[in-house]
């Protein structure tokens, strides 16, 4: 399985979203390398980053769910580094 590194940039404006974005996240927690969260109080907005090591497809996924919150943007920024899982055989 071919696997990316990527960064997400998350801007949350609309605070009774970060419940649903929690649980996208969750859900992608095996893939998730680190994750760095910045209340900008004078805003009123908080700024996420998050960066993953995952298949493409779920990189694309996990932003797709992401950018349909409402008050909530999202941009992905995709690294040269591509692996190769090897496949187990029993």
């Amino acid at each position: 399985m071919k696997k990316r590194v990527a960064l997400l940039s998350i801007i949350v404006s609309d605070i009774t979203q970060t419940g649903k974005l929690n649980e996208y996240l969750h859900e992608a927690s095996e893939y998730i390398i680190g994750r760095m969260g910045i209340p900008y109080r004078e805003r009123n907005i908080n700024i996420i980053s998050v960066a993953v090591d995952a298949p493409q497809d779920m990189i694309s996924a996990l932003s797709g769910k992401i950018g349909k919150l409402k008050g909530v943007s999202s941009r992905t920024t995709y690294s040269d580094v591509i692996t190769v899982d090897a496949v187990e055989s029993d």
